[in-house]
């Protein structure tokens, strides 16, 4: 009964509820068909493997630069996040965030907490990714009123590239110049609601795994978002890349928690 009246509670009054953002344009989103047919010149540049490859368009198959290549193993990195009411003792690897009383929220960002390097000509076309968060929370109520318990992430890549540091340089994305590295988001955001009743608390563990969609990074990302000519575009395959992964994102009535991700690269 507790449990239906806080359900009750919290989605009766939907002004309270957090409003998702609809997903923006990024690496990770395939470009709509008038991209594709404006990136058509970046799609030519990369050389067909066979006849059967080089016959299919961005029309046919959404993304004509990796058909029929054989996927390649690139790498595996984790990163670590501990939300807690004191940090040392932590994992010195892992990134920390003291929480905040309830009913304060509290934000946390971590760049960095894990990496990995590819050597030149690792890939031809795009680097994709798995993401693989496991989740152990624990959420409480420690005060007199119904809350909503709340938990949200987002996390993104800061991908280095010798190309991206070439003089006069600028990311569209920022108006910025890329100084050797841009930053992509992911289609592995979550918010997590929880309705709870008063001095209500409980662990909830929870795994999953995202995969990409076009690319963390790609040959028409890289056209298309980034503005890199075909010739920066096959140089920046040639060259050696990092990929380093961050994390950020905010607590409510959210006790402790360990929040573990993985990252499986490949490309082709």
């Amino acid at each position: 009964m507790v449990a239906t009246a806080a359900t009750a509670w919290a989605y009766s009054r939907p002004a309270e509820q957090v409003k998702l953002e609809p997903v923006k344009q990024g690496a990770d989103i395939p470009a709509s068909s008038r991209q594709r047919k404006l990136s058509l010149s970046a799609a030519k540049a990369a050389a067909p493997i066979s006849i059967s490859a080089a016959a299919v368009t961005d029309e046919d198959v959404g993304d004509s630069d990796s058909f029929g290549r054989n996927l390649r193993w690139l790498g595996l990195a984790d990163m670590a996040v501990e939300l807690t009411d004191a940090c040392p003792g932590v994992d010195p690897d892992a990134g920390c965030q003291v929480l905040n009383p309830a009913p304060v929220a509290t934000p946390f960002a971590f760049e960095d907490l894990g990496h990995i390097t590819l050597p030149g000509k690792s890939t031809q076309s795009l680097l994709c990714y798995w993401f693989s968060p496991v989740l152990t929370v624990r959420y409480a109520n420690p005060t007199p009123n119904q809350a909503l318990a709340r938990l949200r992430y987002t996390p993104t890549l800061t991908i280095e590239n010798p190309v991206l540091a070439t003089p006069g340089l600028i990311d569209p994305t920022t108006g910025l110049p890329f100084d050797g590295k841009l930053i992509t988001g992911m289609t592995s955001s979550e918010l997590f609601e929880v309705p709870l009743a008063p001095g209500v608390a409980f662990n909830e563990r929870t795994r999953d795994s995202a995969v990409c969609i076009a690319g963390s990074i790609s040959r028409k990302s890289l056209a298309d978002t980034y503005g890199l000519s075909d010739a920066q575009i096959k140089e920046f395959f040639k060259k050696p890349t990092t990929v380093r992964m961050n994390i950020s994102g905010s607590a409510q009535y959210v006790e402790s928690a360990s929040l573990y991700f993985g990252l499986r690269l490949i490309g082709d």
